[in-house]
Parts: C-alpha cells; structure tokens; sequence
C-alpha cells in the first residue's frame, strides 16, 4: 500500500486491468427518516451508473446496484456487506472494481484501539438503527485485507467522515496546500502494521498448509 503520485494521470480502469470490470453502486436516500431524509442519492448512483457503463464500459451484469426505492436490493447492513465480499470475492489480478457509495456517513466510538483519535469512521445502512453501522474496520477486512494482488480498486464514498473510511495509512487533501500523499496523522501505525502482519501470516499459512 503506498502512496499515490496525485501528479501522476487517474484512470477508472488504467490500461493494466484487462479483465473484468465490476462495480457496486449504493445510494441511500433515508426515505421517511425524519430528520435525515436526503433526495439526491438515487440520482448520484443512476449518473454514476451511466458514466462507468458508457464512459468505461462496465456491463450491466457485473453491476450491482442497491437503493432503498422500492425496486432495487434494499441497502440493508447485510446486504451491502454480502455485496462488498461477493465483488471481492469474485475479482482476480487484472479486474477492476468501482465501488460508489452516496448516503450518510458518521463516526463512533472506537472500540478496539485502533484509532489515534479515538473514533470510528462509518456508513449508515438503512437499517441502521435496527442492525447498526458498517465501521472502517469491516471495509479494511472486506475490501482492503482479502483484496486479490492485481485488482484495481477504486472507492467513492460520497458521505461525511469519509477521508479515512478504508483505514488506508494515507491521505490527500484538495485544499491547494498539500502536494503530495502524507501518511495520516491519526493513522495507528501498530495496529495497521498489526493488520498487515495478520494478512501475510493468513497466506503463508493457506500456501504451506
């Protein structure tokens, strides 16, 4: 995991991910949720939808799309989290995933110690106050940790608190003053080095077992 030159040209899918293009697009307007109703969630995903489709040419079947309109896959905690696993699952070197989220984010307490400032980073699900929140922790173990070594991956998370929501070691601000990719000041170095230490003993052992 290092950092990114934001010199350097961005591409959706650059020219090394020749395999298959999936995505998981997600859009939560709170319907009825008083206060915290949003309007325009739906319409981020269906734009976004059409941009990946025609701009970069993912196709239909490899696109999941969860919203809570009555018509979609309802975007409960369960639901998004089996979607994340599915495409991670099923993505191999030389695919590439966009992931589009567009709906509430929060923070909450950290509860193991992993965060400098004492918080989690979190996406609201729709079901959030029945079946709680998805924190940055279970996106690292979902889409960082058992990621397939040559996937591209590109995640849109539009929501507050999202800076750091993958647990990723680095950060950018577009504020015109930062050139470069610093590590994060509230990154806790022992616990992602922790987490790293973890992934590789996990594969030595599915190797030489």
């Amino acid at each position: 995991m290092n950092p990114i030159d934001v010199e350097a040209k961005f591409d959706l899918v650059p020219e090394t991910a020749t395999g298959v293009r999936r995505a998981v697009m997600i859009g939560i307007n709170y319907v009825g949720d008083e206060p915290g109703e949003l309007s325009g969630c739906w319409n981020d995903v269906l734009n976004m939808k059409k941009y990946i489709v025609d701009v970069h040419g993912f196709e239909e079947d490899n696109i999941v799309v969860l919203m809570d309109d009555g018509e979609n896959t309802e975007p409960t905690r369960e639901n998004i989290i089996e979607a994340y696993r599915t495409v991670v699952a099923h993505s191999e070197e030389g695919d590439a995933i966009f992931l589009h989220y567009s709906g509430h984010g929060t923070k909450l307490r950290d509860d193991d110690s992993d965060e400098a400032d004492g918080y989690d980073e979190a996406l609201v699900p729709r079901d959030f106050q029945e079946n709680g929140m998805i924190r940055d922790d279970d996106l690292y173990e979902i889409l960082v940790k058992d990621l397939a070594d040559g996937v591209h991956l590109v995640s849109l998370m539009d929501c507050c608190h999202s800076g750091t929501i993958m647990d990723l070691p680095y950060m950018f601000k577009g504020d015109g003053e930062m050139g470069e990719m610093i590590l994060d000041p509230d990154m806790n170095l022992d616990a992602f080095i922790e987490q790293i230490t973890g992934k590789l003993i996990e594969f030595l052992q599915s190797r030489f077992s």
